[in-house]
């Protein structure tokens, strides 16, 4: 009998029992030397070790921010440990992925602050320590501490100093994570030497290291953070009160706010700066200590009579992939005072919290007037869409496919009812409006697909009927169907950015004229709303998951066949079919299904060939008075700098092409006597991908088009995930605009990285990202985070 095929899998199981054999003897070895494990609470000072001569605070949390959690953060941190908080670092890690598109039944979830709230409760979640948990000596805590066996690994085995760095390094978003434990790390250093912490990065400086070290060494202790002063008691106060009225109209007031803020970081505009709030649910009143209501969405099931709306301070670091600051003043709780609570109507029963009913806002909140929810949502439209942006759902490229590269977004008026704001027509069309999340987290994707596919087929076909009703004639297609921002609010015109695996939004239009922009009305915001934010469950199954990013392509195709009306008939179709190359006969029958129920003739006036471009045209001149110029390189002042950016941002195709998605540039100002950076000009480069159409799950690589690619360069900080740092002298930067526009091959990259780039093993790597952190928050102290170094390249 022929054996060799087994060959293979004994081998596996051999070494998979010699590896666990060693990792229990470890285990028994450190149980005999220091004792048995038992979780620790660090909170207090740890007995065992009594000299404390670092303190958390100032002296860990600094280089943990600066140098750890530009990786380990949030739910996509390598192995769940999350180093953004003390807690998070008791908690420890954890082998199970967050993110698998695979999972065939929801995992339990595993948020921070929320699932859990000790060391010996995560125990019990399948997480392993990385600090030591046996007796609490300064011996004990080093030889028994996960951390600092990897920043000794790292100190005994720096990076190689050859670029790029040898291929046994994986920097890939889906990378397999080697997640050892305490008892798995000899064997794992013996394999993986290059593997110690910052994994892929320089080590850290010798103060850096000793800091750490000796904070381990004396128990990794940490201090409560410092009570509220009498400013935020008093915010929290006035806005607790306003939450949670007793009457039904205030408590659906508030519902319908709280699902909509709760990934926010809510901000008193005269606190001290850095200091943020979640608004949670609890079951206890304001004025008492808060008892959360942990679920999985923030519309389900409570399971209590009263529901109080608390706010609760941010105990994380401030990361920018997560970070979406909303500002609290007295002008906001009049706003919304004004929006919801004026109005008359009655509010005779609470909505349920079904999970069909729950999952479906238009017959939750259907007593709130329509008008007052539409304005609610676009008085601060970039935080409304960013919640999808930053929100747990963007991650990956199969989850962001669904999206263009690059996009405008403007809005349906709200003080005209032709684009289907109106309560009657939603109120009709209610059940169409049910969306798969209504499914919860164990859902089946085909059967259910198919459901949630005719419901909005359905609404689609009722929508266009009302608007050929209400757009009888060619002059009722006007401008005057966009919102305008009343004059004042940036809101009214926003750019999205797709880097591939992550995305950004911003207010104004930014960049050159993208090939596709979409119209939203009240309807789709608050779909996107409740199916890729409120209803969407990180830890739910490939079913739920494959669900909700496939009707989020309706929602797509809806708002851009928004944005066509509005030109000549004849242009929309041949948009539609350029937008939609190569995809399927019913995506482009889709488009002309559309344009032909509708049958309505536009009432704007156009001179040239280019509809498209000149109706962005017309759009930009409507918009001109609150179209943010913050990303304008235009605003430059400096001539030479200016120029060469207006240079840059003009190149195209094949050489963009060999560009990664995200760059950061600094510009060395000539003769500056300032050797840290940190007067540098700071500029994105942004590698927007040429695709025939985005209406595919799978095999984005065969819709690419390389010589459409362009580069948008944009002043400042944009995205969160940047896949490359560049440092150039004002002098050189016209050769390196020259060599950007040269790029032929890889090695032509490598040697622009090579010159110019600052690479993830370059002596001066930490040093280069003080100097953008710095820059960063000084730019834009409310809205900065730290940056997310995963992504860095390795080329």
């Amino acid at each position: 009998m022929n054996t060799r095929p087994y060959a293979p899998i004994v081998f596996t199981l051999l070494l998979t029992l010699i590896v666990g054999g060693c990792a229990l003897l470890v285990g028994l070895q450190l149980d005999q030397q220091f004792g048995t494990s038992s979780p620790k609470n660090r909170l207090t000072t740890t007995s065992g070790v009594e000299v404390k001569t670092v303190d958390y605070l100032q002296d860990v949390k600094p280089i943990l921010e600066t140098r750890c959690i530009v990786c380990h953060g949030c739910y996509d941190a390598p192995c769940q440990l999350d180093l953004s908080a003390p807690e998070g670092i008791e908690r420890g890690a954890n082998k199970n992925l967050v993110y698998n598109s695979g999972r065939l039944l929801a995992m339990e979830p595993t948020r921070l602050f929320v699932d859990a709230h000790s060391p010996a409760e995560w125990r019990e979640k399948q997480f392993y320590p990385v600090l030591n948990e046996r007796r609490q000596t300064q011996e004990a805590n080093l030889n028994g501490s996960l951390m600092a066996k990897m920043l000794q690994l790292k100190r005994q085995h720096p990076l190689p100093t050859v670029s790029p760095l040898p291929a046994d390094f994986d920097f890939s978003l889906e990378r397999a994570q080697f997640c050892p434990t305490l008892e798995e790390f000899d064997a794992f250093a013996n394999t993986h030497p290059l593997w110690g912490m910052p994994y892929g990065l320089p080590s850290l400086s010798d103060r850096e290291y000793s800091t750490l070290r000796t904070w381990l060494e004396e128990g990794a202790g940490y201090a409560a953070p410092p009570p509220l002063g009498a400013g935020p008691l008093a915010n929290i106060s006035k806005w607790e009160t306003f939450l949670n009225g007793n009457s039904l109209k205030e408590q659906l007031m508030s519902r319908y706010l709280y699902e909509h803020l709760f990934l926010a970081h809510l901000y008193f505009e005269n606190d001290p700066p850095g200091l943020f709030f979640r608004l949670v649910r609890s079951t206890t009143p304001p004025g008492n200590t808060i008892d959360l209501i942990t679920t999985r969405r923030p519309y389900d099931d409570p399971n209590v009579g009263r529901i109080y709306y608390r706010f609760e301070p941010v105990r994380t670091t401030i990361l920018a992939k997560t970070h979406m600051p909303y500002a609290l003043n007295p002008q906001r709780m009049e706003r919304y005072h004004t929006l919801f609570l004026v109005p008359e109507y009655d509010v005779h029963t609470l909505p349920s919290y079904d999970p069909e009913a729950s999952a479906n806002p238009f017959e939750t909140f259907e007593r709130l007037p329509v008008k007052s929810r539409y304005q609610f949502l676009l008085d601060e439209a970039e935080f409304t869409i960013m919640n999808f942006i930053k929100g747990p759902v963007c991650r990956g490229q199969v989850a962001l496919n669904v999206i263009n590269e690059h996009f405008w977004i403007v809005f349906g008026n709200p003080d005209n009812p032709a684009l289907a704001q109106n309560s009657r027509f939603l109120e009709k069309e209610q059940r169409n409006l049910r969306m798969p999340t209504e499914q919860q987290s164990n859902a089946t994707a085909l059967k259910n697909w198919l459901e949630y596919s005719n419901l909005e087929k359905n609404y689609f076909a009722g929508k266009v009927e009302y608007l050929r009703q209400h757009l009888s004639t060619p002059e009722d297609i006007s401008l005057d169907l966009i919102w305008d921002g009343d004059g004042w609010n940036a809101n009214a015109a926003l750019t999205v950015f797709r880097h591939l695996d992550n995305a950004t939004v911003v207010k104004g239009f930014v960049g050159d004229e993208p090939k596709t922009l979409v119209l939203l009305d009240y309807a789709l915001l608050e779909r996107i709303h409740y199916l890729l934010v409120a209803g969407y469950d990180i830890y739910g199954n490939i079913g739920h998951q494959l669900n909700s990013r496939l009707y989020m392509d309706f929602l797509r195709m809806e708002g851009e066949l928004g944005f066509l009306t509005f030109l000549p008939e004849r242009t929309r179709s041949d948009e539609w079919k350029f937008w939609y190359r190569d995809a399927s006969s019913e995506i482009e029958n889709f488009g002309e299904v559309y344009n032909q129920r509708v049958n309505r003739q536009t009432g704007i006036h156009f001179t040239t060939a280019d509809h498209k471009s000149e109706l962005v045209g017309m759009l930009r001149q409507r918009l001109k008075p609150v179209l943010s110029p913050t990303y304008a390189v235009e605003d430059i002042n400096n001539t030479h700098v200016r120029q060469q950016l207006e240079r840059l941002s003009r190149i195209q195709g094949s050489p963009v092409s060999r560009l990664p998605q995200n760059m950061i540039l600094s510009i060395g100002s000539s003769g500056s006597s300032d050797s840290s950076g940190s007067s540098d000009q700071v500029v994105t480069l942004i590698h927007n991908n040429g695709l025939s159409n985005v209406s595919h799950l799978f095999f984005e690589q065969e819709r690419r088009l390389p010589a459409e690619d362009t580069l948008t360069v944009v002043r400042g900080f944009l995205g969160a995930y940047p896949n490359a740092l560049y440092h150039v002298e004002e002098s050189k930067l016209q050769d390196f605009v020259s060599a950007v526009g040269s790029l032929r091959s890889k090695e032509d990259y490598q040697a622009l990285v090579s010159h110019f780039g600052v690479r993830r093993n370059d002596p001066d790597f930490w040093k280069h990202s003080d100097a953008l952190r710095v820059a960063y928050q000084k730019a834009s102290p409310i809205e900065a985070g730290l940056l997310d170094y995963n992504r860095l390249e390795n080329r």
